[in-house]
């Protein structure tokens, strides 16, 4: 059994540990509100973007005649992998759930004779996937120093991507990160860069609605599918910043009740071992009492 000095000494370190708990879950909810402010913000251009994309992409494959960004190379032998995650850990399951899919996906498209190629953005996914994939991890780009998530670390990332395709280094490129839902709710996603996937855009009931593009659309397109992407990547870690501070706040209010918990517990057994202590003592004095 434990000394009442031992004890003493746990539970004011499990105090000490619950004070940091609570601080960096007021902190991650702080920075939650900022960060759900900011995709809630993005969201509508994603969506509007996509529409236009659509109505403009729809014609063009019609035609055939579609730049290599929407068509693709019409290989689909190498595998391009973009995976976000965060810089920091102390997130419950959040870097975990999006390197499992992105090794779920990897080991799929091995299976069936791809190759596949890694680009990290974020260090902590690059350390779980680079104890089995490091001989295919071409590189990780960390935005530790990055206190707000702004369009120009996305470009970094674009740049990139731009760079090695053009290169030919790779024929498809998909995008991993994890969709903000809830503070208990944050879904692992795979989005395919290149070739785009643009949604199909429904026609409006009864309106036959024809448009006419100055300048013409490949030329729209040749502009707007390089931006689209890099914004698709900023809106990706923009989603990721909320879903790892929603992640971090339910994880530290958790460890928060636990060290309570724990509190509790060893405070009931020091108490319970100072009254067996005090017993035994009193025990003693009463039978010395009697010997005399």
């Amino acid at each position: 059994m434990a000394s009442l000095k031992e004890l003493k000494t746990r539970i004011s370190s499990v105090k000490a540990t619950q004070k940091i708990t609570k601080a960096m879950q007021m902190v991650a909810s702080a920075k939650l509100r900022k960060a759900q402010e900011a995709i809630t913000a993005t969201r509508p251009y994603a969506e509007r973007m996509d529409t236009v994309l659509g109505n403009l992409a729809a014609g063009m494959q019609a035609e055939g005649d579609a730049p290599k960004l929407l068509a693709g190379t019409g290989e689909d032998k190498v595998h391009l992998l973009v995976v976000a995650s965060a810089e920091r850990g102390l997130c419950g399951g959040f870097n975990t759930s999006i390197a499992k899919i992105a090794r779920e996906h990897t080991l799929d498209l091995q299976s069936q004779g791809k190759e596949v190629k890694i680009l990290c953005v974020g260090k902590k996914a690059a350390d779980v996937l680079r104890r089995e994939f490091s001989d295919i991890m071409l590189d990780t780009i960390e935005l530790r120093d990055a206190k707000q998530i702004e369009f120009k670390h996305a470009a970094t990332v674009s740049d990139k991507i731009f760079e090695m395709f053009e290169a030919g280094e790779f024929d498809v490129c998909s995008l991993f990160y994890a969709e903000f839902k809830s503070v208990i709710s944050q879904i692992p996603t795979r989005q395919q860069l290149i070739p785009a996937d643009i949604p199909a855009v429904e026609a409006e009931t009864g309106l036959d609605v024809q448009y006419e593009y100055e300048p013409d659309e490949n030329e729209i397109l040749a502009d707007l599918l390089p931006r689209n992407i890099s914004f698709q990547i900023f809106k990706a870690l923009l989603e990721n910043a909320a879903s790892e501070q929603g992640a971090r706040m339910s994880a530290m209010d958790n460890a928060t009740r636990n060290a309570g918990d724990m509190i509790n517990s060893l405070t009931l057994t020091y108490n319970r071992t100072r009254q067996a202590i005090i017993t035994k003592e009193l025990i003693e004095i009463i039978s010395g009492a009697e010997a005399l």
